[in-house]
């Protein structure tokens, strides 16, 4: 039977269902996920969608999404590889009257994680960017009740017009520093005495290159945090100067540098203060270095 296309008011249970399915998901794909995020029209609060929620997902390495392929299907999805686009691994579940649909990328595949984040930013901030989408799917999809590839084909060039607006005014930076700490992260055991990577860290200087480190921890103090290990880095290549910094934790979440580095950041530079650090990678909420070390000492 063919799928029926059905535009949907935007229902709020979207966000739990996108909840429970990426917790599922994310424990399967276990230490190879660096980021997952809710795509699409059902993650955009307002807009009218087709009641299937679209996942994206960065990994570190596709080869161990291909092995994990029976177990996605154990999961009722229909493993599709590429499906298209060089480098997606596509799953969707549901059958003709599609549920899900996963899209998992590389975490270095920074344009086509990109620009799923971008038409999501731009759709959540603009009003009338909303309604016009909607009423262009509530169209498509009176005209096309049983035909969602001419419904799609109906999309298409709305969706590349705003998708081409949207990157030209989505800042990414943010994106690509998450990614590249994720890449580096992992915990590793290197001696009896000495382990790393739990944390890890990525800065970004004027120049726009990107520094990463993890965190040393041993047995008495001389270990290093990932941000100090991130600018031992950056020092080492012949920068200095750094314009925005996030560090994550073992769960995924942004945190706070402690005193020492922050003291250390803040001595590289008479503007080091102006530094943005990150607090919350999904609100994309930042502070500066120096209202988290306020009154120096010099």
């Amino acid at each position: 039977m063919p799928q029926h296309v059905v535009v949907a008011d935007y229902d709020d249970k979207w966000k739990d269902r996108y909840a429970a399915e990426s917790a599922r998901l994310s424990a399967l794909l276990g230490q190879n996920l660096a980021a997952i995020w809710h795509i699409g029209s059902t993650s955009v609060e307002g807009l009218a969608a087709k009641p299937i929620i679209d996942i994206m997902a960065a990994v570190k390495s596709l080869n161990e999404v291909d092995g994990l392929a029976d177990k996605f299907c154990g999961m009722g999805y229909e493993y599709m590889g590429e499906f298209g686009i060089s480098g997606r691994r596509y799953l969707r579940r549901g059958g003709d009257e599609c549920t899900e649909q996963v899209h998992i990328f590389r975490a270095y595949d920074f344009e086509n994680i990109v620009r799923h984040l971008a038409f999501r930013e731009y759709m959540r901030t603009h009003a009338e960017g909303r309604e016009e989408y909607a009423s262009l799917k509530r169209k498509l999809a009176l005209k096309y009740p049983y035909d969602i590839a001419a419904y799609c084909d109906g999309k298409e060039e709305y969706v590349r017009r705003i998708e081409k607006l949207a990157l030209s005014l989505y800042d990414d930076s943010w994106d690509r520093l998450y990614l590249s700490a994720r890449l580096v992260q992992g915990a590793r055991k290197i001696s009896p005495l000495v382990e790393a990577g739990s944390v890890a860290a990525a800065l970004m200087t004027e120049s726009g290159n990107i520094y990463t480190g993890v965190c040393i921890d041993t047995a008495c103090s001389l270990g290093m945090c990932a941000e100090r290990n991130a600018v031992a880095n950056m020092i080492t290549n012949g920068e200095v100067s750094i314009t925005k910094l996030v560090a994550v934790m073992p769960d995924g979440s942004a945190g706070m540098p402690c005193g020492a580095c922050r003291e250390m950041m803040m001595q590289l530079s008479a503007d080091a203060g102006e530094t943005a650090v990150l607090c919350d990678y999904e609100k994309k909420k930042t502070v500066k270095l120096g209202e988290l070390l306020p009154g120096r000492w010099y």
